[in-house]
């Protein structure tokens, strides 16, 4: 694509003498004459003073910048104008419908049209796949599962018997969807199993990350709202809630029974104890702990997870411990005529 036919496409203004051709997209640093870069922040001001890229998205804050003589693409989002753009330069090479000869298909499973299913691929009894829908290598679809239109299982991902999931989610290699949920009682003097009877319900236009697990209710259903989007070797317990358009990034752990409403963020290793309520639009900070229920709308961090400006106070007092500290042991050597803190 020209620049110019870039800049039409983001809806941007391109800046500059030249329009040069662009093939694909690559860092400042690394970026050549053909490839188109991004600048995002200030901080890679030195970067872009110094790159051979033939445009760079920039919003009008640093388009007057030195040092750069390719063609600028000013915009009001960086990041927005390039997620734009990324398909028309990397369109998704997508399989050829069929299905593979070494796949297993019960005879009861019902395929709709356009549907693709790789190597070693297992379909169980009662299984209905909507049309073109994409079963990569190894993928074991268990007994009743429904998948809507357009879902994207990549190779090797798991979905125990029952799980119901939407138009146009894809599920990244390793993910095991409808796992029993981690349920158990003490009798006779050993942990009994108790039956994970519930379902697992997954909406449209939802992404799980690869090696995440999500657990089957014990009875009820766990759920996970329509445009969430979860990363890798995440973990949801039984019968959770996630709210629609939620994030949970990497290493984030809900424990059973924990609601998250619609608009969470949970940042990387989040832990979240059972039977808890987070309200819609609430942020929790990377590796903040949650141990009860938190009003949505608000920004937390910290362990255990409190407003983000109440945890910055709380750990600043804590670093200011051992110089408290030692003030008071000389105030106690002064007054109480001590030779020693211990003494």
């Amino acid at each position: 694509m020209k620049a110019s036919e870039i800049a039409t496409l983001v809806g941007g203004k391109l800046v500059g003498d030249t329009d040069p051709e662009i093939t694909g997209v690559s860092p400042l640093d690394r970026a050549g004459p053909s490839e188109l870069s991004l600048l995002a922040q200030a901080r890679y001001l030195p970067y872009f003073r110094g790159t051979r890229a033939g445009a760079v998205l920039l919003t009008s804050e640093n388009v007057g910048e030195p040092g750069y003589d390719g063609a600028r693409i000013v915009v009001p989002d960086v990041h927005r104008a390039l997620a734009i753009v990324l398909p028309h330069l990397y369109p998704e090479k997508r399989p050829a419908p069929g299905i593979h000869p070494t796949a297993v298909i019960a005879e009861s499973a019902v395929l709709g049209d356009g549907v693709t299913v790789g190597p070693y691929a297992v379909i169980g009894d009662g299984a209905r796949l909507g049309e073109r829908v994409r079963v990569g290598a190894h993928v074991v679809i268990g007994a009743g599962c429904e998948l809507g239109d357009d879902v994207v299982l990549h190779p090797h991902v798991t979905l125990y018997d029952g799980v119901r999931i939407g138009a146009r989610t894809i599920v990244h290699s390793g993910a095991r969807i409808g796992v029993d949920g981690f349920g158990y009682v003490f009798v006779d003097g050993m942990h009994r199993k108790v039956p994970q009877v519930g379902g697992c319900e997954i909406g449209a236009d939802v992404e799980i990350g690869a090696n995440t697990t999500i657990d089957r209710g014990s009875i009820g259903s766990t759920q996970v709202g329509y445009n969430v989007k979860i990363d890798n070797l995440v973990h949801l317990a039984h019968n959770v809630k996630v709210g629609d358009r939620s994030i949970l990034v990497a290493q984030v752990g809900v424990a059973g029974s924990s609601v998250l409403g619609a608009g969470v963020t949970l940042g990387g290793q989040v832990g979240v104890s059972g039977h808890v309520e987070i309200g819609p639009g609430a942020t929790l900070a990377a590796q903040a702990g949650v141990f009860g229920d938190l009003p949505g709308g608000v920004v937390y961090s910290g362990y255990p997870a409190r407003p983000h400006k109440e945890s910055l106070r709380a750990q600043a007092n804590l670093f200011r411990l051992p110089r408290l500290i030692k003030r008071i042991e000389a105030l106690e050597r002064a007054v109480l005529g001590r030779g020693t803190p211990e003494e």
